[in-house]
């Protein structure tokens, strides 16, 4: 008996668990609706939204000034 409950209710909160984990998952994908297609040319630098501004500024920074 894991965490002093019997084996049936244990393996119905297991699943309960499980099914509330996906549903939110599934919810959230749904909502969220991910960019899933890849480009055929890969963009150019600057153009993705992820990229540090602030990296990019620092490369171009003279040297010994940071």
């Amino acid at each position: 008996m894991p965490a002093g409950v019997s084996w049936p209710r244990y393996l119905r909160m297991l699943g309960a668990s499980l099914l509330a984990m996906f549903a939110g998952a599934e919810v959230v994908h749904r909502y969220y609706r991910p960019d899933l297609t890849i480009p055929e040319v890969p963009p150019q630098p600057g153009e993705l939204q992820t990229e540090l501004l602030g990296l990019k500024t620092h490369k171009e920074a003279p040297p010994g000034r940071h």
